[in-house]
This record gives structure tokens, sequence and C-alpha cells, in this order.
């Protein structure tokens, strides 16, 4: 059985982005075009897998980052890693526990720019009914109306409770995950 912890992660970071100043237009994430993706190793072989729904709540202003805001979510229920069996376990109490903690969230508390579209996005990452704080890198790049933000979030999934009992072992499915995200938004103000 493969099993690999996906948390994800949400994408978290989704992150970047930040969230809504009244003057701005509407901001909205465009779902068709984003993706949260994660990869885990059970026993150094590389899994990945993705959520297939998430949301995020923006207020971001490229002039004013530091008032700037998002809120992410991700159903943990839509995990896959393409494997039926896979799947099957993900949402049951050792991994994700989705009657319990149907949702993992990101709320942001600080927005920086660095230059160059590039932001660090600090807030607090909760899965499972585990609450830390993390940082995540952020890079926005715009194409006409739309403003893609892309990042990678390195995270531990025994802090956040996934893959308990057996499953703790972190020689069969290593403690790191690379969660991974694209977040298409509409709404936000030139860079």
């Amino acid at each position: 059985m493969q099993i690999s912890t996906p948390f994800a992660t949400l994408a978290l970071a989704g992150a970047a982005l930040m969230a809504a100043q009244p003057a701005l237009a509407q901001q909205k994430l465009v779902p068709a075009q984003s993706e949260v993706q994660f990869t885990a190793r059970q026993m150094g072989v590389p899994l990945e897998g993705h959520f297939k729904k998430f949301d995020a709540q923006i207020s971001f202003d490229p002039a004013k980052p530091a008032t700037s805001k998002i809120a992410f979510t991700v159903d943990t229920g839509s995990a896959t890693m393409g494997s039926r069996e896979t799947d099957a376990e993900l949402p049951k109490p050792t991994w994700f526990n989705v009657p319990q903690f149907p949702q993992a969230s990101f709320q942001s508390s600080t927005i920086k720019a660095l230059g160059a579209g590039k932001f660090e996005v600090a807030g607090k990452l909760s899965i499972k009914g585990s609450a830390r704080d993390v940082v995540v890198p952020v890079t926005l790049v715009q194409n006409g109306a739309t403003t893609t933000a892309t990042g990678v979030l390195p995270l531990k999934r025994l802090a956040f409770k996934i893959g308990e009992n057996e499953w703790a072992d972190t020689s069969m499915v290593a403690d790191d995950v690379q969660v991974k995200f694209k977040l298409a938004l509409t709404g936000v103000g030139k860079l």
C-alpha cells in the first residue's frame, strides 16, 4: 500500500496572494487555472499528489502589501495521489481524518514585498487540528488581467499529525513534504 502524506498543504500559501482593499477591483481565484500539489517520499521514492478543491479570499494591494490579507482553504477530502487504494486511505483518521477535519487553512498575518514580484507571506497554517506559524515565499507574475502566484512550502507532516501510528516511522514515509502551488487571480492591481 502506498501512502504519502500530502498535506499540503495548502497551498497554503497560496499564499501569497493576499487580500482585498475596498478601492480595488474584486479579487478572485480562478480554480481552473490553479493547482495545489504535494510531494512526499515513501521508502525513498517520491510520490506526488494534489488537491482538487481549494479556495482563497484575497485582498491584495501591490502598493501596500502590509495592509493585504489572504485566507486559503483546502478540502482535505479532495486529496488524490492517483491510486484508488491510496486515495481510500487519505481521508482516514491516520492521515487527514476528513470527517473531523474537512479543511486545512492558511490565514496570513503579514505580507512583505521583497522586490521583483517576490513576496514573503507569514501566517498560521492549520491542518488536522494542529496550527503552526509558517513563512511562504511567493512570486507574482502578471499576464493581462491574470496574476499568477507561485511558491513552494516545505512542511513536516508529523507536526500536523499526518500519518500517525505505524506511519509515524519516517523510514517508511519521510517527514518532509513539499507543497507547491500555482494560483491564478483576477482583480489584482498592477505590480
